[in-house]
């Protein structure tokens, strides 16, 4: 379960990825609006990989 939800907001950072920087960000003129959303994002995805793959043994096929 925690697999498939982390794999979900994987999804949900990766479109927010696309959608921010042109309707949100874009209109900002300095460049560390830009920096800090994709640190955080980075970090997102980052942390959600480590909970979709923490429940990954040997033996799952």
């Amino acid at each position: 379960m925690l697999r498939k939800v982390a794999l979900l907001l994987i999804g949900v950072v990766i479109i927010a990825c696309y959608a921010v920087p042109y309707l949100f960000v874009g209109q900002i003129a300095d460049w560390t609006g830009s920096f800090l959303f994709w640190c955080l994002a980075g970090l997102a995805i980052i942390l959600l990989n480590a909970a979709a793959m923490a429940a990954f043994t040997e033996d799952d096929e």
